[in-house]
């Protein structure tokens, strides 16, 4: 089965996670991505606490699932030669390096143009490659304070709260991947090339539209609302349910607010002043989210989910992740069969694409996350070296 993207090569030299989570989605998507890493090997396959998993740490698996690796130091020469030539015969590079550093180490855009005219060259970092604050070091955290994301959760007067996952990182990749996807388009009409630059920062703020546009154009910022949802109504909050979990109820059109009154047997609300509109609602937030609260605690979580989302009425309990995954659908969850892990574990699953296409489908990478340098004698033979020269 085809892949979309099968025939195309990457050219990676990106680390940690929104470059390699770019490169990674292509890769899903069947694209060859060459990862060429430091000696020492990108600082993700080290990552976290627990020593086990040195070599091929969680997040490394994250994002590098089927890749090829040759681990090259760009400052020798001869290392360099190698790295020019994998660019020579590639449609995209992927880079995250501090802005202005991949160029002074030879690879930047000016110069591989000389090695393939028609290459897709993508830069990402914190703030872009010319904004004020292009030297600034940024990794996730710092990019979810300086776009303003963290004040976007919690409540009003609340201490600034962090997405708990690596949000921009992965949001990043994602932006970098369509990038490269609309630019190997345009290059498949014009035979052009392109330079791509990617910034978390701006990323972030398109990622946010749904807060910064309302303030752009009203001048006003949104208000922070907690748990409650995007349209600022009490039937769009989070409930504690009979058994002590948690439900999130999103009811935001009219229709499903008199759909709701009935199966709850709050018929009268459709009649009360101070419930029958939206706009009433939010005016009455804490009488109408009190009154809420008293129903869902007559029943368990699992039990209001199943019997509102029957009804058409949005709502879902509040799920640990281990409980999410299990959730999954065909197709969601990739399984891979990876050696060196702890003992007792050879197969591992990580997230796939999230989407799926019909006719054709996306089948899975079914490859390991490459270790460090596992693909150097393959690629210097596909490149026509001589394995035991470079070795000597």
């Amino acid at each position: 089965m085809t892949q979309p993207l099968a025939g195309i090569r990457v050219a990676d030299f990106s680390h940690v996670m929104a470059g390699p989570y770019a490169t990674h989605l292509m890769g899903l998507l069947g694209a060859e991505v060459i990862k060429i890493e430091p000696k020492q090997g990108d600082g993700f396959r080290n990552y976290g606490a627990d020593r086990r998993y040195d070599g091929m740490a969680p997040a490394f698996i994250a994002a590098n699932a089927g890749k090829k690796s040759i681990a090259l130091d760009l400052k020798d020469e001869g290392d360099l030669s190698i790295a020019r030539e994998i660019v020579a015969r590639s449609d995209v590079m992927v880079e995250n390096f501090r802005p202005g550093v991949i160029a002074r180490l030879g690879l930047g855009y000016d110069q591989v143009r000389s090695l393939r005219h028609d290459i897709i060259f993508c830069s990402v970092s914190g703030y872009g490659q010319d904004s004020p604050q292009r030297d600034w070091p940024a990794i996730d955290n710092i990019v979810q304070a300086t776009s303003g994301m963290m004040m976007l959760s919690g409540g009003e007067g609340e201490p600034p709260v962090r997405v708990g996952f690596p949000v921009v990182d992965t949001l990043t990749g994602h932006t970098a991947a369509l990038a490269i996807l609309a630019a190997l388009l345009r290059r498949q009409q014009s035979g052009e090339g392109t330079y791509i630059d990617v910034s978390m920062f701006d990323a972030s703020l398109a990622f946010m539209t749904s807060a910064l546009t309302p303030f752009l154009v009203t001048g006003q910022p949104m208000a922070r609302m907690g748990n409650t949802g995007y349209s600022g109504l009490p039937t769009a909050s989070l409930f504690v349910a009979g058994d002590g979990r948690e439900i999130s109820l999103g009811v935001v059109q009219q229709n499903q607010f008199e759909a709701l009154a009935r199966i709850i047997g709050r018929g009268a609300w459709l009649e009360d002043k101070r419930f029958s509109t939206p706009d009433a609602r939010r005016a009455n937030f804490d009488a109408l989210k009190s009154e809420l609260a008293d129903v869902f605690s007559a029943k368990g979580a699992m039990e209001w989910e199943r019997l509102l989302s029957e009804a058409g009425i949005p709502c879902g309990m509040v799920r640990r992740v281990d409980e999410a995954a299990a959730m999954a659908g065909e197709g969601a969850l990739v399984s891979l069969n990876i050696s060196g892990l702890p003992e007792g574990q050879s197969t591992v699953a990580i997230p796939n694409v999230g989407f799926r296409m019909t006719p054709g489908g996306v089948p899975p990478v079914a490859e390991a996350p490459p270790h460090l340098d596992e693909h150097h004698a393959e690629i210097l033979g596909w490149l026509g070296r001589s394995v035991h020269a470079e070795d000597g």
